[in-house]
């Protein structure tokens, strides 16, 4: 293999790495806001296999309710009443935030210290991170 030929093969390489990094962490941070109920159902079960759907049913919110198998993890996705996605709510185990924090710091505009800018399709989403005694809550929601 030429010198030539073994550059273009990193290029590859390291393209592929950066796109498939890039997509790992969009899906961790899942701002699926605006998204119907059927769309979230079908992106989690085609995106995010290692979170499991807990159906539940609660006469005062209407949402969807994943949870990993170690019990580290717990997404909530609050439905309007036409059951589109209105805010999203991360709940983690505590030792989880730093991580949560460098995701964070990599993808999005930084806004305050627990706190960030995504932009997407021309709207604003808020996401804060609040500690908890033994976990913390992400929120995202469309800024206001």
């Amino acid at each position: 293999m030429s010198l030539k030929s073994h550059s273009r093969y990193r290029m590859k390489i390291i393209t592929l790495s950066v796109v498939l990094m890039l997509t790992c962490f969009y899906a961790q941070s899942q701002n699926l806001i605006g998204y119907k109920q059927k769309e979230i159902l079908k992106y989690m079960k085609e995106n995010r296999s290692d979170m499991n759907f807990n159906n539940v049913v609660n006469s005062q919110f209407s949402y969807l309710k994943y949870s990993d198998n170690s019990e580290k993890q717990t997404l909530l996705f609050f439905l309007s009443p036409d059951s589109v996605c209105k805010s999203v709510r991360i709940i983690c185990d505590i030792d989880m935030k730093s991580q949560k924090v460098q995701e964070f710091n990599s993808q999005f505009m930084k806004r305050g210290k627990t706190q960030w800018i995504d932009k997407r399709k021309g709207k604003e989403y808020l996401i804060e991170i609040m500690d908890g005694k033994w976990s913390c809550v992400i929120s995202i929601e469309q800024e206001k």
